[in-house]
């Protein structure tokens, strides 16, 4: 699919919804994202004018997603569809295409994401898609998908563009905030090991070595090579931690501690990391914010740093979760 929007407007979705005034309950859009993080900034864009549902739920993970028959027909009967693109749904591309040419469909990292801030990836010849590892750059899809599904539903376009800016505001904050807390952290523990390369984009924002086990994909294990080579690195650093992803099974990491281990390194496990997904529905980790929020807290607690207090323009959110605000 070509970059940015595949903009096919079902005329007769438009019409339903442009008699102006308030958008009823009833005849709000009902919006398909591929993903949570996606789904999540949809959602708080959107408002009451949509309703917003991920397709790709907590611990799923949408570089190996393959679309059931339910989940097409769901897509089908979208008013308007987002996904990220840049790869990262492989498997529903072709699902995606096909869909993309009888109704609104927007892949949101591509449309808002500048080229030159994609990380090239020589090994697969494309760009690393984890690009909501970096708040600042993730908070950049509000405003595409407010214009996107501004044009759906025209009497919602001035409040959507509202909600859109306070939510980068939100992210921007988020961003700022993730940078102090890193800075916590110890110079010679800056090294973040996960199970696969899904934090190019945090590590490159926040000043920290990214080693994955694995590739950008989690389409291949890793092999015997991927987990010593690791383990090394490991050893040789003296990483005091690494980290699991909620996505990918743990016996990887298991294997490469265990390696650690064996050549004299006691190397703990961080933590849980949310890499690919977003935690529970009804969790601070099943809210964006709270995904990079939880990500955060973890890497710097298990490396040695110690969290600020959230920033005053996250007050809201972090009120709804009862976590300390400044």
């Amino acid at each position: 699919m070509n970059r940015g929007t595949s903009l096919r407007l079902l005329g007769a979705a438009v019409a339903v919804l442009v008699a102006g005034g308030p958008v009823a309950a009833e005849d709000a859009i009902v919006v398909v994202a591929t993903t949570g993080m996606i789904a999540d900034v949809a959602a708080e864009v959107a408002g009451p004018c949509a309703e917003v549902e991920a397709l790709i739920g907590p611990g799923l993970d949408p570089h190996l997603y393959q679309a059931s028959a339910s989940d097409v027909a769901r897509l089908g009967r979208a008013d308007a569809i987002l996904f990220s693109g840049l790869g990262l749904e492989g498997q529903l591309g072709a699902v995606l295409d096909r869909l993309g040419r009888t109704r609104p469909t927007l892949a949101v990292a591509e449309a808002a994401v500048p080229e030159d801030r994609l990380i090239p990836v020589q090994a697969v010849g494309g760009v690393d898609p984890h690009v909501w590892m970096d708040p600042a750059l993730w908070g950049g899809i509000a405003p595409v998908i407010a214009g996107f599904l501004g044009d759906i539903v025209p009497q919602c376009a001035d409040d959507m563009s509202a909600r859109a800016q306070a939510y980068r505001e939100q992210t921007e904050a988020l961003a700022e905030w993730v940078a102090e807390a890193i800075t916590t952290i110890p110079e010679e523990r800056r090294t973040l090991v996960t199970a696969h390369d899904a934090f190019g984009y945090y590590a490159r924002a926040y000043g920290l070595e990214e080693v994955g086990i694995q590739g950008i994909s989690t389409d291949a294990e890793a092999s015997v090579a991927d987990i010593r080579a690791t383990a090394a690195l490991v050893v040789e650093a003296a990483v005091p931690a690494i980290f699991v992803e909620t996505t990918i099974n743990p016996r990887t990491v298991e294997a490469v501690i265990e390696a650690a281990r064996v050549r004299g390194h006691d190397v703990a496990l961080g933590g849980n990391l949310y890499s690919d997904a977003m935690g529970e529905e009804g969790t601070p980790g099943g809210t964006y914010l709270g995904m990079i929020y939880e990500n955060t807290r973890t890497i710097v607690t298990a490396l040695g740093g110690e969290l600020p207090p959230l920033p005053v323009a996250l007050s809201g959110w972090a009120s709804e979760w009862e976590l300390p605000a400044g």
